[in-house]
C-alpha cells in the first residue's frame, strides 16, 4: 500500500485553484425568486478555462452536448413520458421551470410529491413498465415464462404490454429510443473524427455504436483504457436509481467533461491502493475474497453539461462508472471527481448548513479539503467489498433488486470515512485532523438526507444518522440544536456500520436490508425539525445549473 502522508498537499492545491476562481468563502447566495420550490435550488454557473483547450477539442465540446441533449429527451420518456404534454398544461412560468427540473410533475427533493394537480403518485417503475402493472404480475410472469424473463429484467428494454393486454414485451433501448439513438450516435461520431487522442476517438465510435446495438460492455471497456485524454463524455444508460420497483432499468445519460490533468496526476497513485484497502476491511474473508481491478484510476474535472438522469433533482458531484460488474473485476473503476460541482455546493450549502446546524467550537473542523477527502474516498469505496454474493445469489444488485443502490450509496459513503479513519490511525495520512472529516462527515449527513426518500442519497444518510444516533456518535444540545461529533464513538460506529453493510450485500440479504432500511431509514422528528430550520434559514437544498456553449463562449 502506497503511503498517502501527503494527503492535504494533493488537495490543498486544488483548493487553493477553486479559491483562485471565487474563494472558499466567496460563493454568494442565488438571488431568491419568492417562489419556495424553486429557492430550493442555487443556480450554478458551469464553466471551465476554454482557452486550456486545443482547437480540435472546443469544436468537439457542441457536438457533445448535442449527442447529451438526446439523452435529457430520452430520460424525460423513462422519467415520466410526454414532456410536450405536460408542458403545454402548465401556464405558471415558475411552476413549469420547476417540472423541467424535476423531469417531471413530481418533487424529487420532497419525496417525490406531486405539484400538479389530478397527476397522482409517482408509479414506482416511472415510465419503464406498463402504467397498471404490478410488482407481482411481473415476478409471475417472469416465472410462467422464464424464456423472457431475462429480456424483461434486462437493463436495457422498456417493458410494455403486447396487443392482447396481456402479455409483457421487452423493447430494447435501441429500438425503443432510435430517434434518439440515431441522433446522439451521429453526433458521437463527428466528435470522434474530430478526436486526435486515440483512446478517445475509439471509444466515441464504440460508444456510438453501443447506442444503436443495446450493447454497451465493449465501449465500457475502451472507457477504462482511456488515460491521455482532456475531453471526456459519459453517455449513455448508467444508473438505475429512477426504478424504484425493481432497481434494474438503466437510466440515460451524459455529462460533458474537461480533464484537468494536473490534478488527476496528484489524485491518481490512490486508485493503486484498491488490493491493500480491501484486505483491510472489517468483515470475515468471505466479504473480501474479490479482488478489486488494479487498472483503476482517479481523475479531477470541470463538468461543462449535466444531461439526463444525473441532471434530475439532486446533482452528482463524483462519478463510480462503469457499474458493469466484470467490467469492475476485469479493469476496475474510474472515478471522477466533479470540483466545480462539489465546489459550488460546498459553498452553497455545506458552509451555510454547518453555521446553522453544527456546534460553534467543531465548525473550525469543516473544510473544503476534508469534503474533497470525504468524496473522493466515497468513489474509492464503489470499488470495495463485493460484487457477488458468497451464497449463490447472484450478484448483490440482483439480489437485493430495488433496496440495492441505497445500500451501495451508504456503503460507499461510511467506508470511505474508515479508510480515512484507518490510515490515519496507521499513520499513512498525517496533515490535518481526523475531526475535519468527521465533523465535515456529520455536517454532509445533513446536506444529502434533503433529498429525500426518493433519492438513494437520502435513504443511505437517514440510515447513517440513525445508527450513529443509537451508536452516540453525536451529541445534540437540546438549547441551541447544534450537534457535536463524539471521536471514539464515532470511530466504533464506522466500523460498525461498514461491517454490517457490506455482510448485508455478501449474504444477499433482501429481507435484512428491506428491515434494516424499515427501521433506520426515516427522518425522525427531531431531525425533521432541524431540516425545516434549514429551510427557513433560507439554504438551497441543491443546485441548478447555467450551461452551455452560451455559457462557454
Amino acid at each position: 500500500m502506497r503511503s498517502i502522508r501527503n494527503l492535504a498537499i494533493v488537495l490543498t492545491p486544488l483548493f487553493l485553484l477553486a479559491t483562485a476562481c471565487g474563494g472558499p468563502h466567496s460563493a454568494s447566495r442565488s438571488k431568491k425568486t419568492g417562489n419556495p420550490m424553486l429557492d430550493k435550488y442555487a443556480t450554478v454557473r458551469l464553466t471551465t478555462d476554454m482557452t486550456k483547450l486545443e482547437p480540435h477539442e472546443r469544436e468537439m465540446i457542441p457536438l457533445l452536448i448535442d449527442a447529451a441533449g438526446q439523452m435529457d429527451a430520452a430520460f424525460w420518456i423513462q422519467a415520466y413520458g410526454d414532456k410536450e404534454a405536460l408542458m403545454a398544461s402548465i401556464s405558471d412560468p415558475q411552476l413549469k421551470r420547476f417540472a423541467e427540473i424535476n423531469y417531471g410533475p413530481w418533487d424529487r427533493l420532497d419525496n417525490n410529491k406531486p405539484f400538479i394537480p389530478g397527476v397522482g403518485e409517482k408509479p414506482k417503475g416511472a415510465n419503464f413498465y406498463p402504467a397498471n402493472m404490478t410488482k407481482v404480475e411481473f415476478e409471475g410472469y417472469c416465472t410462467i415464462h422464464p424464456d423472457k424473463a431475462k429480456e424483461l429484467s434486462s437493463l436495457y428494454t422498456m417493458v410494455r404490454r403486447a396487443d392482447n393486454g396481456r402479455d409483457l414485451e421487452a423493447i430494447p433501448y435501441s429500438t425503443f429510443f432510435r430517434e434518439q439513438m440515431t441522433a446522439a450516435a451521429g453526433k458521437l461520431k463527428a466528435a470522434g473524427e474530430l478526436a486526435k487522442d486515440p483512446g478517445l476517438r475509439q471509444y466515441l465510435f464504440m460508444r456510438a455504436l453501443a447506442l444503436l446495438q443495446n450493447n454497451y460492455q465493449p465501449s465500457d471497456m475502451q472507457w477504462m483504457d482511456m488515460k491521455d485524454n482532456t475531453i471526456d463524455c459519459v453517455i449513455g444508460p448508467i444508473e438505475t436509481y429512477e426504478d424504484q420497483m425493481f432497481g434494474q432499468k438503466a437510466c440515460f445519460e451524459a455529462y460533458v467533461l474537461v480533464k484537468d490533468k494536473e490534478w488527476s496526476e496528484r489524485l491518481a497513485k490512490y486508485a493503486t491502493m484498491l488490493p491493500g484497502l480491501q484486505k483491510g476491511l472489517p468483515v470475515p474473508d468471505q466479504y473480501k475474497r474479490e479482488t478489486p481491478g488494479t487498472d483503476s484510476d482517479l481523475n479531477a474535472y470541470d463538468v461543462v453539461y449535466y444531461a439526463g438522469d444525473c441532471n434530475a433533482g439532486s446533482k452528482t458531484i463524483a462519478i463510480n462508472l462503469p457499474n458493469d460488474e466484470e467490467v469492475q473485476l476485469k479493469k476496475g473503476s474510474r472515478r471522477l471527481q466533479l470540483k466545480n460541482a462539489m465546489r459550488a455546493k460546498y459553498d452553497q450549502i455545506l458552509l451555510p448548513i454547518a453555521d446553522e446546524l453544527i456546534a460553534k467550537d467543531q465548525r473550525k473542523h469543516i473544510t473544503f479539503d476534508a469534503f474533497f477527502g470525504n468524496t473522493m474516498f466515497h468513489e474509492v469505496a464503489h470499488g470495495l467489498g463485493i460484487k457477488d454474493t458468497i451464497n449463490g445469489r447472484g450478484t448483490v444488485r440482483d439480489a437485493l433488486k430495488e433496496q440495492s443502490s441505497a445500500l451501495e450509496e451508504g456503503k460507499a459513503d461510511i467506508l470511505g470515512l474508515y479508510m480515512v479513519t484507518k490510515l490515519r490511525e496507521q499513520g499513512e495520512i498525517t496533515d490535518g485532523d481526523i475531526m475535519d472529516n468527521y465533523v465535515t462527515f456529520l455536517a454532509g449527513i445533513f446536506r444529502s438526507v434533503r433529498f429525500g426518500a426518493s433519492s438513494a442519497h437520502g435513504r443511505a444518510n437517514m440510515l447513517r444518522f440513525n445508527f450513529f444516533e443509537q451508536a452516540g456518535a453525536f451529541s445534540r444540545d437540546e438549547a441551541t440544536g447544534k450537534y457535536r461529533v463524539v471521536p471514539d464513538k464515532m470511530a466504533q460506529a464506522v466500523t460498525d456500520l461498514s461491517r454490517k453493510i457490506l455482510t448485508l450485500q455478501g449474504d444477499g440479504d433482501y429481507d435484512g436490508v428491506v428491515k434494516t432500511m424499515q427501521e433506520q431509514g426515516n427522518v425522525g422528528p427531531a431531525l425533521q425539525a432541524d431540516l425545516d430550520r434549514l429551510a427557513t434559514a433560507g439554504i438551497p437544498v441543491d443546485v441548478v445549473f447555467e450551461q452551455g456553449m452560451s455559457v462557454l463562449r
